[in-house]
């Protein structure tokens, strides 16, 4: 790229801008191993779903209240991917490592799921996101060709339905959406949080996001990188694990 590219828009005025891409990465990976635990582990024991309290037609529970902020992961996910795609300096490796650590995870996230190593009903996040990115790449280096643009990046929503991933085309369109919206704070997070309606929680993830200050922060080098990429593999074998142990 000839210039460095700015920071994406955010709401939130300087001061308050405390917010870099690590530890945004970190609150992520955070809320997802949070997200994970209740819904594999925790919604076994009647302590955790037991309602604490009625919110209009809701019943409130310790785990309603875990995922809920567990939700918050995904959109930050897109937001940092939608950020790695505009700050990398190859591309290719980029997403390269997205596609290792996609079919790398799918054992770890079968077996988690539904305790057996092959499922094909349904994706691990990583191919959502390894979608997302192509649809990036396709709209940047197809500007040249109108029609063929268009037919790869509505035809590859077609492949994360086909594919049956997590989020499906509705977590392709955010990456998008966070991608096309990018210099415009209020309408990417109004736009970002109708997207998520069917997990409305999600929306969520736009006041961390909108905290956001441009930085890269902590998270430097290849080690740090790529533990960050394992971590999801890694706790899904854990999470395997227990169930196991537990007898879930």
């Amino acid at each position: 790229m000839s210039s460095k590219p700015s920071p994406a828009a955010v709401l939130a005025p300087p001061p308050y801008r405390v917010l870099s891409g690590s530890a945004l990465k970190v609150l992520a990976l955070f809320a997802m191993l949070v997200d994970h635990t209740t819904k594999r582990i925790l919604v076994a024991y009647p302590a955790f779903t037991r309602p604490l309290y009625t919110l209009g037609q809701t019943q409130v529970s310790w785990a309603v209240l875990f995922e809920s902020f567990g939700r918050i992961a995904f959109p930050i996910f897109c937001f940092l991917l939608v950020e790695g795609f505009v700050y990398t300096r190859n591309r290719v490796r980029y997403g390269c490592s997205l596609a290792c650590f996609a079919f790398l995870s799918e054992i770890a996230f079968d077996l988690s799921r539904s305790l057996t190593p092959f499922d094909p009903t349904y994706q691990n996040v990583f191919f959502t996101l390894l979608i997302g990115y192509a649809g990036l790449c396709a709209y940047e280096y197809l500007r040249d060709d109108a029609v063929l643009r268009v037919v790869v990046v509505l035809g590859l929503a077609l492949v994360s339905m086909g594919l049956l991933c997590d989020y499906g085309p509705r977590g392709y369109a955010m990456v998008l959406m966070l991608y096309f919206l990018r210099d415009h704070a209020l309408a990417k997070t109004a736009l970002g949080s109708c997207i998520t309606t069917s997990t409305w929680r999600a929306g969520l993830a736009f006041i961390p996001i909108n905290l956001y200050n441009g930085a890269r922060g902590f998270i430097r080098g290849p080690v740090l990188k790529y533990a960050c990429y394992a971590f999801y593999p890694v706790h899904l074998l854990v999470l395997w694990q227990l169930r196991l142990a537990l007898g879930l």
